[in-house]
């Protein structure tokens, strides 16, 4: 996005998402939550996850359902902006506004912090 910078590179984010949990990436959220996955407090209790098993079933269902690709790009910065733009992205969140199903998303993500709150915190 043109108005922020990352400390991560392309392949770290996208590993991240990959191989990551829910805490940590949006992506696996809204994966995770799209695919019923039941989201849980760990650790402390302040970070939410689906739990060992569920983040191994969602990292398992990425890896056979998953694609990613890039381009290059002369300002890469200003590429996400004008992709959501154009494109009809419907798991993105972030600037997409115009976008029909973001309400929907944004309501099934929050229902599901909201059970993981009312549940007891998992290790």
């Amino acid at each position: 996005m043109a108005t922020r910078t990352s400390t991560q590179n392309l392949r770290k984010r996208v590993r991240y998402h990959f191989r990551g949990n829910a805490a940590g990436s949006t992506l696996r959220l809204t994966l995770g939550c799209l695919l019923g996955l039941e989201l849980r407090r760990v650790g402390s209790g302040k970070r939410l996850t689906f739990g060992r098993v569920g983040e191994a079933d969602l990292s398992q269902w990425m890896a056979e359902h998953a694609r990613v690709c890039w381009m290059e790009h002369p300002e890469p910065w200003t590429a996400e902006s004008d992709l959501i733009a154009r494109l009809d992205v419907p798991l993105n969140l972030d600037q997409n506004e115009r976008n029909a199903f973001r309400p929907c998303l944004k309501e099934l993500r929050a229902q599901a912090r909201q059970r993981a709150r009312e549940l007891p915190v998992t290790s």
